[in-house]
């Protein structure tokens, strides 16, 4: 394949691809020693690795021209990257161009396979499964990658980490990119098992696969593979190995291929029925060629396919407010709905930083969670936000559904590589096949003098990553739906929560305290409230205010002291994505002004975006141009609480805003 890939060079290069060459002995000696209840996470340089699962030449041929019955994407992604759920191989989870991002998803399906055998939810009638994480050995020096192994040694989940080491990033060379091998690194973490084999060989591959595959299948422990072998090929297609490869004639003298050979002749095989495999096999590769040129293009239509998975709950149902139920706090309404759904599922937990019984949760959202349901459905991670946020995707591979926390939104950061990256594309990308269905809890905002670390709101970046939806609420009932609509949703799900509305300490939140809403009780996502709803009038001046979380009790609160809650409709948005244009719409068309309020700052912000979006569709409607209210653009907020309310909005600054509007 790869020698008709150069030999067609024109033809094949529009797209990015690499080839296994030199890598296929270890590949194959893997490859044919798994089980279809594995899961496998081969990197963008495995094509051998998938021939040997069993698919044909001409699967990964459609891939490799980007056509419509691509069996991994339909074309929308490179060349080796796959994504598969046939029943007769090993699965396959969407993953992204595997630098390293891969690791983390992988150890969370064998996390999640740790799971379900301490629950009594696997599959005892097959032999126990496990997961392959096919790494190169440049994608060992990212911080991830670290994660990932300090998981998996810690929690002694059953998992092989195969490094395939040529010795080359692109351009650069071990010795200027690492201090040691990836078998050396293992060995600082205890509890993962490392070893070195000649991945150039294919009877010693396969001997040492053997045994570590059988230990971890029977002592469920994790292993690291470090195999050497030789890059015989270019980088990818774009980046020619003759620009800068020194080595070439070094590493050509390591070619599996002719050891292969003679292990074959060794043990029997004789030299003509090698040259009749070698010949079937040329046939077959160029037969499987010409077919996957003709195959058919992707059509403009199918790029709308996919980007989400039909979700079950499109209307409201239930109890919202039940007959003598007593007001709870927000945060509460929150960890009730959170033990319904842990009492109903066995397939729901839920993990973060101190959510384990010690503390439940530095807001004690998580209060009682690992007391009544044990330390295996509710525990701690260590400060690992890229593990805490991409392990969902192996998770939610495998058919749980877990519930993760970040612990303050400053904190996202780390883990917004494998948000973007790994679990937002993931349906996208593999067609269709493995959305992530997961719940990220995120604690926001500023509560306090929290100070630069522990007040920020990070909503506008949330909103630029595509393929998730994001639920923003402003009180307790909101919250309990928005929460057992994102269960029941199978598609990755951010639910943001302001802190100060958690207790409702805050002067003038008093209206996120809720009646608890009863266990059957569930809101849509995509359906704004319209708390405050005014009629058309054409004597006094009218006034649409657009807002979420805190500022929904910010323009509650201003409308009343102003006296002005005939004037003044009040749209809460309660989630952020999918977003309920039309209420929004046909509000402004009422009362033709429009204020968007928000706790962030609004230069380049969700708000000042979502208020262009009105203004483009109801411009001819508007006696005023559609205006925004925000804190202050400054880099942080200041732990000073003169300060912090200098640079965040209120009741007070809302109301002069309102006026200003009214006015113009």
């Amino acid at each position: 394949m790869a020698e008709l890939y150069e030999a067609n060079f024109k033809q094949v290069s529009k797209y990015v691809h690499a080839t296994s060459r030199g890598h296929e002995a270890i590949q194959v000696a893997l490859g044919l020693q798994l089980l279809p209840q594995d899961y496998a996470f081969p990197y963008y340089r495995d094509d051998a690795m998938l021939l040997s699962f069993g698919l044909e030449p001409y699967d990964v041929m459609l891939q490799l021209l980007a056509k419509k019955d691509d069996p991994f994407s339909g074309g929308r992604t490179y060349y080796s990257h796959p994504s598969l759920k046939d029943d007769d191989k090993p699965k396959i989870p969407h993953q992204s161009s595997a630098t390293g991002m891969q690791a983390i998803p992988a150890t969370g399906v064998a996390m999640g396979m740790q799971y379900k055998e301490l629950q009594g939810l696997n599959d005892t009638t097959i032999e126990n499964p496990i997961t392959v994480c096919s790494l190169g050995d440049a994608s060992v020096t990212e911080g991830e990658i670290a994660e990932a192994f300090q998981m998996a040694a810690l929690k002694q989940m059953p998992i092989l980490y195969l490094v395939q080491d040529n010795g080359w990033d692109i351009s650069a060379n071990a010795a200027e990119t690492r201090a040691q091998n990836a078998a050396e690194y293992a060995q600082g973490f205890h509890g993962l098992e490392a070893i070195s084999i000649d991945g150039a060989n294919f009877i010693e591959s396969y001997e040492a696969l053997k045994k570590v595959i059988a230990t971890i299948r029977k002592e469920r422990r994790p292993f690291l593979v470090h195999a050497k072998v030789p890059l015989l090929n270019h980088h990818t297609s774009g980046v020619r190995m003759e620009w800068y490869r020194d080595d070439l004639d070094e590493a050509r003298s390591r070619d599996p291929y002719p050891v292969l050979r003679q292990q074959l002749l060794d043990n029997g095989i004789s030299d003509s029925d090698i040259n009749e495999i070698e010949n079937a096999a040329k046939d077959k590769v160029a037969l499987d060629f010409e077919k996957a040129l003709k195959a058919e293009d992707p059509k403009p239509e199918d790029l709308f396919t996919h980007d989400f998975v039909p979700t079950p709950i499109t209307e409201e149902k239930g109890v919202r407010e039940p007959e003598g139920a007593d007001k709870v706090v927000m945060v509460d309404c929150a960890l009730f709905a959170v033990e319904e759904l842990m009492r109903e599922h066995k397939e729901c937990l839920v993990y973060g930083q101190d959510v384990g019984g010690r503390l439940g949760g530095v807001f004690r959202e998580a209060a009682t969670l690992a007391q009544k349901f044990g330390d295996d459905r509710v525990f701690n991670t260590p400060i690992q936000e890229a593990f805490i946020v991409g392990s969902t995707v192996g998770m939610s591979a495998v058919g749980l559904k877990p519930i993760v926390e970040v612990q303050f939104a400053d904190y996202i950061w780390p883990g917004l590589n494998q948000l973007f990256t790994e679990v937002s594309r993931s349906c996208y990308l593999s067609n269709g096949k493995w959305p992530v269905s997961m719940i990220l809890r995120v604690p926001i905002g500023a509560y306090g003098s929290g100070g630069p670390y522990h007040s920020s709101s990070v909503e506008s970046v949330i909103t630029n990553i595509r393929g998730i939806k994001i639920a923003y609420p402003s009180n307790g009932a909101d919250l309990k739906g928005l929460m057992k609509a994102a269960y029941h949703d199978p598609n990755p799900v951010v639910i943001l929560e302001h802190k100060g509305l958690y207790w409702s300490k805050v002067p003038g939140t008093l209206t996120a305290t809720s009646k608890e809403p009863a266990e059957d009780y569930v809101l849509p996502f995509g359906k704004a409230w319209l708390l405050q709803e005014i009629w058309k009038q054409d004597d006094v001046e009218t006034l649409t205010i657009v807002t979420y979380g805190m500022g929904v009790h910010w323009a509650y609160n201003a409308s009343g002291e102003l006296d002005m809650r005939n004037q003044i409709e009040i749209i809460d948005l309660r989630t952020l994505y999918p977003l309920d244009e039309d209420t929004i719409m046909k509000s402004v068309k009422k009362t033709g002004k429009c204020l968007v309020v928000t706790e962030e700052p609004s230069n380049n912000s969700f708000a000042r975006a979502l208020a262009g979006k009105i203004q483009e569709e109801c411009f001819k409607y508007l006696d005023a141009p559609v205006m925004t209210i925000g804190s202050e653009n400054m880099p942080a907020i200041p732990l000073n609480s003169t300060l912090e309310q200098t640079m965040i909005p209120s009741t007070e600054k809302v109301k002069v805003k309102i006026e200003e509007v009214l006015s113009y």
